[in-house]
């Protein structure tokens, strides 16, 4: 195992380079591209791009400064040593491989640099960012699994039985809604949206949070986690509990549990002793990589309508404006962490069944 285990993060490397500069020629030589937007606000007031000028607070100011500092001429163009003042702020003044080989060696030492629109340093952002969608990722993997795995067991035992076809109807209908169609329908109910003023509508944590004792700042927090993390979790139950459902069903047939039954064991003990450990392998084993599924595909428009600053949000706004430090510093920690998870993964199918060696397949 310690040798398979070292190989695959010795792959890392590689893929990790491949993926980063996959993407890097792709967004560079992609057109509206910072330089393109801050032209535009200049050109035509602030409503002609999607960001800020580099270092900036706000827009008109910024405009207003480019426009007296350039001498601003109107419709007969801007003056050529403003456009490649521009350039040169947002570093698009040298060739596009040292641009690419100046990344790398940033990238290497986790130097993402600041971004161009919001005057902060991007790992200050993805710290910032990076405990709500933990906290939705972890919360909604870890409901879906709680209830997921028992429900399917239990639909297992009683396969074909009124209550397998409910509980088998509910979980579809709610696989059916998508999670911000049900997240607004929450609100609606009970954010104080037309009905009931029950939980908060923004926001990880209240203004008060930090005067509030031990508890009190796990009510606040769990108080404030619950509307989004069930719109999060509502569509992960129909895909697990059915897998859930189908491996057990697969295990109760084989051979080994007719041979325990006919030792005189309950079902009980032929279910938790004897079935649970392999009909769990593929279900336990795919927690990491359901983990980070959530955690960073899942989450964006949940962000939007419950006003939370996650990583999805992050990395939305820096695509529409075009931060390319943000985008490929939250692209690296992405695309790393994505592919330790896939690691842990392959390891714990080890862990759960030794018969599993990847280290002999290979």
């Amino acid at each position: 195992m310690l040798n398979y285990f070292i190989r695959r993060l010795l792959l890392i490397i590689p893929t990790l380079f491949v993926i980063l500069t996959i993407n890097f020629f792709i967004v560079q030589v992609a057109p509206g591209g910072p330089v393109d937007q801050a032209l535009a606000m200049i050109e035509n007031g602030p409503q002609a791009g999607q960001g800020l000028l580099p270092g900036s607070d706000s827009s008109s100011t910024s405009v207003q400064q480019y426009k007296n500092e350039s001498n601003y001429r109107g419709s007969r163009g801007l003056d050529p040593q403003v456009i490649a003042m521009i350039e040169k702020q947002y570093g698009f003044d040298k060739p596009i491989f040292e641009r690419y080989i100046e990344t790398l060696k940033k990238y290497i030492l986790f130097d993402f640099g600041n971004s161009f629109f919001k005057s902060e340093s991007v790992l200050g952002l993805i710290a910032k960012s990076l405990p709500v969608s933990i906290s939705l990722g972890l919360w909604s993997t870890l409901i879906v699994y709680l209830i997921s795995i028992p429900l399917g067991i239990r639909k297992a035992v009683k396969d074909g039985s009124a209550f397998d076809f409910w509980s088998s109807t509910l979980i579809i209908i709610g696989y059916a809604i998508p999670p911000f169609l049900l997240a607004v329908l929450l609100i609606v109910l009970f954010a104080g949206g037309s009905y009931w003023d029950v939980f908060p509508l923004r926001g990880l944590i209240s203004n008060n949070f930090d005067q509030l004792d031990f508890w009190g700042k796990v009510k606040d927090y769990a108080w404030h986690m619950c509307l989004p993390t069930i719109a999060m979790s509502i569509s992960g139950f129909a895909s697990l509990t059915m897998l859930t459902k189908n491996s057990f069903l697969d295990e109760i047939r084989k051979q080994y549990v007719i041979t325990a039954r006919a030792k005189g064991l309950s079902e009980r003990q032929i279910m938790y002793k004897h079935v649970f450990r392999n009909a769990t392998l593929l279900i336990v084993s795919g927690f990491p990589a359901a983990f980070i599924g959530i955690l960073f595909t899942g989450s964006l428009l949940i962000e939007i309508i419950f006003s939370l600053n996650g990583l999805g949000l992050l990395g939305y706004e820096a695509i529409i404006q075009r931060d390319y430090p943000v985008i490929f510093g939250t692209l690296y920690i992405f695309t790393l962490v994505g592919l330790i998870t896939k690691l842990l993964s392959d390891l714990s199918y080890m862990m759960i069944d030794p018969r599993i060696d990847f280290e002999a397949r290979n």
